[in-house]
């Protein structure tokens, strides 16, 4: 029975920040490809589209989300190959969520002012 405990939250975020992740590059690889085109392609318009805000607010997602993929991968890790790791999944998960915040603190502290000023 599903009971929405952190490990089905952990597996979930897991999944979706994987996902993320995956699209991202696919959209950096399509991105990157249209240099091919020349220098009158549509790669200009879309390094544009990259400094709006909208884009920004995506790319902290990104970024939020790499963290969280890395240290939840850790995480895993710990769980596979120790034997004290499975015990303390709930605290690991906490500890994940707490160190993707404080690295993501920095990011923000950059970002937004950015996006608020219209950099």
């Amino acid at each position: 029975m599903y009971r929405g405990r952190e490990g089905q939250w952990a597996f979930l975020l897991h999944r979706i920040s994987g996902v993320a992740i995956a699209l991202y590059l696919l959209l950096h690889v399509l991105d990157i490809s249209l240099v091919m085109l020349g220098p009158d392609g549509p790669f200009d318009a879309f390094l544009a589209f990259y400094h709006n805000w909208p884009f920004r607010i995506g790319l902290l997602m990104v970024i939020a989300a790499v963290v969280y993929h890395a240290l939840n991968g850790l995480r895993i890790i710990l769980m596979d190959f120790t034997t004290w790791g499975v015990k303390i999944q709930r605290q690991l998960w906490y500890g994940v969520l707490v160190l993707t915040t404080l690295i993501g603190i920095p990011v923000l502290w950059v970002v937004v002012p950015q996006i608020l000023a219209g950099v």
